[in-house]
């Protein structure tokens, strides 16, 4: 179920309305409403792997339960590691096998040696990601004593399996989502229409940026022997607004529709391509993965406590971590390798805690300074965008060296239709700009005169519907 389907459309209404008035704002009939609804949610993906989401939760509930009551600190970690391993060991099994053996033979046939290798023909579940590391970061607070055992089986599966953040993020803590799910929950209009407002905006930027940006860097990205280096610069510039739509529009969602339940979830974006450096866009860009990967790994691995050289290897190591998260291919772990490069700079010189305000605070316009910063990191994030969507390395860097060659002076190919779609993106940008400083770009919108704010709300709508194409999976969901 896609959250710009219409089955969606007439799902949250449905569900709204019997969480607010069948349950009579009783929190324990409001949970189990709400985890039905997301199992149901989930089933609507495929029935069958509904069974493998019950197993991850009923495993880190009762590995959790077993933590906190071990005698010893030697039965603890025993348990921490059955949940991880096992946890792991699924991840592993439907994400990576299929890489490892196949990148197995091929090393093999490099020295000679011919070998056939053994794949599982298996459909990667939606959302394993996303909800194995909710799971992960429950128990491992649990041992670090940063939280207390929850229970209520109820209560916990529902903070596994909330169906706005189930099958894309954000990626919860138990510490944040938990204790909401447990309070008391009482309507709140304002917080409601916020979340309506943030609903639409993530629908437009699917709808009408994402969805229209990737049709033009589809067709560039699969004939690159074709274009020109402009072209090709124009399909890199295609596929960073769609990522970007997409995902944070997902978000956007997400956060809007929980927020309809009387949620808070964890912010995940806030407006990266204005970013000064790459250690201010990864402070921006999917904010809960950069968070866990930091508070998880990075930290115990000894984080910044080291000389330069601990900190060069721990960032690598993060990124290339964070790179093999996305996907089991050559290509992720290169965006993960580049971006670890990028950010080296401010590793090195410690500057990369230098830019932690909104850039242009209270301004309308940025120094020339910041703006020159700010289009330094975002042609470095094109062109580490180009080895994420790339079929293969050889396919990025054949796409990269055509982008560097004389045609790239040239004028681009593209359709009347595609300088439409770069005028919405150029438009869509404006809006995020003046918005930069709220929690989405429209959260201030209240401030604005009802009929002003009506008319650009008609806008929108309008839009979706003249540049509605055919309905396309959220990109992270192959995640």
């Amino acid at each position: 179920m896609l959250f710009n389907s219409l089955s969606f459309a007439f799902f949250l209404p449905v569900v709204f309305c019997l969480y607010w008035f069948a349950t009579k704002q009783n929190t324990k009939y409001q949970n189990i409403l709400l985890l039905i609804a997301s199992y149901y949610f989930y089933s609507c993906w495929d029935w069958r792997f509904l069974f493998l989401l019950v197993f991850s939760t009923l495993l880190d509930y009762f590995t959790g339960i077993k933590i906190s009551e071990a005698e010893s600190q030697k039965m603890k970690k025993f348990w921490l590691w059955l949940s991880i391993g096992i946890n792991l060991g699924f991840l592993g099994m439907f994400k990576y096998f299929n890489f490892f053996s196949t990148s197995f033979a091929e090393a093999l046939q490099q020295i000679g040696l011919q070998v056939n290798p053994w794949t599982l023909n298996i459909i990667l579940p939606v959302g394993i990601s996303f909800y194995t590391f909710h799971g992960l970061s429950y128990v491992i607070d649990l041992y670090k004593d940063r939280i207390k055992p929850e229970r209520n089986f109820i209560d916990y599966s529902l903070f596994v399996s909330f169906f706005p953040l189930l099958v894309a993020g954000p990626i919860e803590r138990a510490t944040h989502l938990l204790p909401q799910i447990k309070s008391q929950r009482t309507f709140n209009y304002t917080r409601a229409v916020d979340g309506l407002r943030q609903i639409l905006w993530g629908l437009f930027k699917k709808v009408v940026i994402a969805d229209n940006c990737a049709e033009y860097a589809n067709v560039i990205f699969n004939n690159t022997s074709d274009q020109s280096g402009s072209t090709l610069f124009l399909g890199a510039l295609f596929f960073t607004f769609q990522i970007y739509g997409d995902f944070s529009g997902y978000s956007d969602i997400a956060l809007g529709t929980a927020r309809l339940f009387g949620i808070e979830l964890l912010r995940n974006f806030s407006f990266p391509y204005f970013s000064r450096d790459i250690a201010e866009f990864w402070r921006r860009w999917h904010i809960s993965l950069s968070t866990w990967f930091r508070d998880y790994l990075y930290i115990p691995l000894g984080g910044s406590r080291g000389g330069t050289w601990m900190k060069i290897r721990n960032t690598f190591i993060i990124f290339l971590v964070s790179g093999f998260w996305h996907g089991a291919n050559w290509t992720f772990l290169m965006w993960g390798f580049l971006n670890a490069l990028f950010i080296m700079p401010s590793i090195v010189f410690e500057t990369n805690r230098k830019n932690l305000d909104i850039v242009a605070q209270g301004k309308l316009i940025p120094s020339f300074r910041d703006f020159l910063s700010i289009i330094l990191t975002f042609c470095l994030t094109v062109l580490a965008w180009i080895f994420f969507r790339a079929e293969s390395i050889h396919h990025a860097f054949h796409y990269v060296a055509g982008i560097f060659s004389p045609s790239l002076f040239t004028a681009p190919d593209i359709p009347k239709s595609g300088l439409t779609i770069l005028i919405l993106v150029l438009g869509f940008m404006i809006v995020e700009w003046l918005g930069r400083e709220g929690q989405f770009a429209l959260s201030n919108f209240y401030k604005i005169p009802q009929p002003v704010r009506w008319l650009f709300y008609f806008g929108i709508l309008l839009l979706m519907f003249i540049f509605q194409g055919e309905a396309q999976a959220f990109i992270y969901f192959q995640f």
